[in-house]
């Protein structure tokens, strides 16, 4: 039996990046809706809030369809 030490960090390596790419995106759309709160309080331009909001919810869609994906790659009964 011949393992494939280099195969493994690869999958390491692209879970490693693809994690931090969805935390980081996850937690951007976290301070986005956190300043269009802050905004929406401190009576600035609608334009401004309705454009931090919207951006926030494109975050936290693009994190749920990337674990989405995820989950869908992982469960062979989805694909099978």
């Amino acid at each position: 039996m011949n393992i494939h030490w280099l195969d493994y960090l690869v999958v390491f390596g692209v879970t490693l990046v693809a994690a931090l790419i969805v935390v980081g995106v996850y937690s951007f759309g976290v301070r986005l809706y956190a300043v269009s709160q802050d905004e929406a309080t401190a009576s600035t331009p609608g334009n401004r809030v309705a454009l931090a909001k919207a951006g926030a919810f494109a975050c936290f869609g693009v994190s749920a369809v990337a674990v989405l994906y995820g989950i869908y790659l992982i469960v062979p009964a989805l694909h099978g």
